[in-house]
């Protein structure tokens, strides 16, 4: 239960299979600091629960119908402004889609098996916006799949040169997965001094969160992957 001092995080839940919505709700509305404020059907429905109840992290399936959870996202994170975080539900860890929808301007991914206790983690991680979704397994997928890209996109790479060498390096520290504590003890600085460099390249790149930045690193070629 919420009170005046602390503010639940809003949680949507866009999924077309009822049992998934319902198993959902259930194990989030039991966590402290998370509240369930609505369920869509499918990707039209989300957009628009999106703009009437105002969530801060939408759970997005992937396969829909009216509207697929790519477009779906895509409409959510593109407009000026815009603050939900999305977080992508899908069944196999190395689904191409989830790739597509982090390119979209999804903040991580979850598989739907996961436990109450992960589900309720990747919604505070996802709202906090200071980490990537379990490191390992999106690295490997942003990897995979930028290696499937091609070479690196131009113009990203132009937007790569208006940041300091120090913020390139933490950028591609962000891109392996580490986290501001890990990134602190590699550079031997504190974290407070990393978060700053991370907040800086945000708002150069005019990017949203870890996540895409992590995205753009692979993109641009910052980032080469490597085999796993």
């Amino acid at each position: 239960m919420t009170t005046a001092a602390t503010t639940a995080i809003r949680v949507l839940i866009a999924d077309d299979q009822m049992m998934v919505r319902q198993g959902f709700t259930v194990l989030l509305d039991a966590e402290p600091g998370i509240e369930v404020v609505g369920q869509a059907v499918d990707g039209l429905d989300a957009v628009a629960k999106v703009a009437e109840l105002a969530p801060d992290v939408v759970l997005m399936d992937i396969r829909m119908p009216e509207l697929g959870g790519i477009e779906a996202t895509r409409r959510i994170t593109a407009p000026a402004g815009a603050t939900v975080k999305v977080l992508v539900l899908t069944t196999f860890d190395l689904d191409e889609y989830v790739y597509e929808a982090l390119r979209a301007g999804a903040s991580g991914f979850l598989l739907k098996d996961a436990s109450a206790d992960e589900l309720a983690q990747a919604v505070r991680v996802v709202a906090a916006g200071d980490a990537l979704l379990a490191p390992s397994i999106t690295k490997r997928l942003i990897a995979e799949f930028s290696r499937m890209t091609g070479a690196p996109r131009a113009p990203l790479k132009d937007r790569v040169a208006g940041l300091t060498e120090r913020e390139t390096e933490v950028l591609s520290l962000i891109a392996q997965g580490l986290s501001n504590a890990e990134i602190a003890a590699r550079l031997v600085v504190a974290e407070q001094t990393v978060k700053t460099h991370v907040g800086r390249i945000l708002v150069k790149l005019g990017l949203r969160d870890r996540t895409q930045a992590a995205v753009f690193a692979y993109e641009s070629g910052l980032v080469r992957p490597t085999g796993y």
